[in-house]
Formats: C-alpha cells, sequence, structure tokens
C-alpha cells in the first residue's frame, strides 16, 4: 500500500518524482497512492512515450483522467491537454497516444451509482466567477463529491476553511500556497475530513480540486 491512510495529509511535488515503468512498454508513472500493485484504489501521474499503448483494461470502479500536456487517445477519441474524462464502473477502452502526453489518472474511486459518461475540453469551456477574485470550472459532482477547476488571479486570498470529507488538489501551473506550505506546478495535495487551512497565492494559479470524496470516519491502515 502507498499512501492509503485518509486521516493523514499528503503532499507530492511531483516534478521531483522519478518516472517508474509501468506493465506496457513506453508508459511510466509517478505513483500518488495506491491499494494494491496492479488493481484496487490509484491515483498516479503517467506519461506515455510517442507511440506507446496500453492493453485494453476494465475499470471496475471507474476511470477519471485529467490530460496535462499532449493528446491522450483512446478508440473514442483524441484528447488534447485540458481535457477531463470520466469512465463509469464497469467501463473499458484501449489507451494509446501517437505524439506522447502526461495524464492525471484515478482508477477504481467511483460510487457504484455514479455511471456518468464525462468528455470536457476545459480549453473551450467558459469560467463562472466564483467567490471574490476566483473563477471555477465545475467539472462533475455526484452527491457530496465535486471536481472543479478553480482560477487564481494574482494576489487571491481565500478566507480559512475546512474540508468536509476532505480535499485533493492538483496544481495545473502557477504557484499554490496556504498557512502549511508553497505548491509549484505539478504538485498533489490531499488533505483529509475536516482538514482546514488558509489559501493565498501570489501568482496566477490554476488548480484542480475534489472535495467531498475522502473516507469520513473509516481509517484504512
Amino acid at each position: 500500500m502507498l499512501n492509503m491512510n485518509f486521516s493523514e495529509r499528503v503532499v507530492i511535488d511531483t516534478q521531483q518524482q522519478p518516472w517508474l515503468p509501468s506493465p506496457a512498454q513506453g508508459v511510466w508513472r509517478k505513483p500518488l497512492e495506491r491499494e494494491a500493485k496492479e488493481s484496487g484504489h490509484t491515483s498516479s501521474i503517467v506519461k506515455y512515450d510517442a507511440g506507446s499503448q496500453f492493453a485494453t483494461h476494465k475499470h471496475p470502479l471507474g476511470e477519471e483522467i485529467f490530460v496535462l500536456e499532449g493528446v491522450f487517445s483512446d478508440e473514442n477519441g483524441d484528447y488534447p491537454a485540458g481535457s477531463y474524462l470520466r469512465h463509469p464502473p464497469g467501463s473499458q477502452h484501449a489507451p494509446f497516444s501517437q505524439e506522447g502526453c502526461v495524464i492525471l489518472v484515478k482508477l477504481n474511486q467511483f460510487n457504484p451509482r455514479d455511471l456518468d459518461v464525462v468528455k470536457i475540453n476545459t480549453q473551450q469551456t467558459p469560467w463562472l466567477q466564483g467567490i471574490g477574485g476566483l473563477q471555477v470550472m465545475p467539472l462533475h459532482e455526484f452527491e457530496h463529491e465535486h471536481t472543479a477547476l478553480v482560477k487564481w488571479p494574482k494576489g487571491e486570498t481565500f478566507q480559512p476553511h475546512r474540508h468536509f470529507g476532505g480535499e485533493e488538489i492538483l496544481v495545473l501551473s502557477g504557484k499554490f500556497q496556504d498557512d502549511q506550505g508553497e505548491y509549484p506546478r505539478h504538485t498533489w495535495i490531499r488533505s483529509p475530513h475536516m482538514s482546514g487551512h488558509f489559501p493565498f497565492v501570489e501568482e496566477e494559479t490554476i488548480i484542480l480540486v475534489k472535495t467531498g470524496h475522502l473516507p469520513i470516519s473509516t481509517i484504512q491502515p
């Protein structure tokens, strides 16, 4: 297991991590959290070399993807940087990349009743006005789970707050900050249920945020 105690805060600067080989030639990954070696609850940054592919595989409890660089593809289409994808429980596909890509992948973390297929090109989706100077782009919600992009203008400060059901952040651009530290591009932060912080930025920053999805009372070893 890796980082499967959801009562602990985890911060990983993925740019400082080495790429590790996957079972597919030309596909590399940086593990963030993992229940088992090739199954169960898993989150990773994954890199496809140009021309690489991964064998057809199933998603017993869903797959969530955000394309960070390049173009990710499968038999259903091509997805450029900024694409947000959700493949529901029971789905399968055969992914590949002709030019190469880097993606965030989250496996087997869906509610079994969350069956929506989601395909959003965030580069072509309008921002909505959020609190203060923040701009928000909702991507998905199911019951208490919410996923969105949040754009912080230079110098923006948000009020101190707590996270019911936890919070997970991937910094997409700029540098995110709070009272506990500084987080450059591609830093992954997972904060447990009812954790709190006081976030702010000094430069324009965009983050991918998921809230309300972590265990509330069950602590896994």
